[in-house]
């Protein structure tokens, strides 16, 4: 079997749950290694965009930015509809038990 790319991705997570303090509102810049875009800034009172922003962060945030861009309620409520590849799923669900038993409609990537 070759290893692929994506295999050697570190992803990240934050130290718990509860430590994810972030906005629920309004829009929010985020860091050029979060998104690339010319303007990195998500509308979050936007579903689409707000799923988006979760998924973005969850994949490519590090720990302090987590805490700081997530709130732990809306994590939760959409995790099993963010687009994350099926490693930094696993990640996030070996580290937070909770996360597992949230079931998952959208696809792994």
């Amino acid at each position: 079997m070759s290893l692929r790319f994506g295999d050697t991705i570190p992803y990240q997570t934050p130290e718990s749950l509860d430590a994810l303090h972030g906005p629920t509102s309004g829009r929010v810049r985020v860091s050029a290694h979060i998104c690339t875009a010319p303007e990195p800034v998500y509308d979050i009172d936007r579903p689409a965009r707000r799923r988006s922003f979760y998924s973005a962060v969850v994949r490519d945030g590090l720990p302090d930015e987590q805490a700081a861009l997530l709130d732990r309620d809306m994590l939760l409520e959409l995790w099993p509809d963010l687009n994350l590849p099926r490693r930094c799923r696993e990640t996030w669900t070996a580290k937070f038990p909770e996360l597992a038993l949230l079931p998952v409609r959208a696809l792994a990537v």
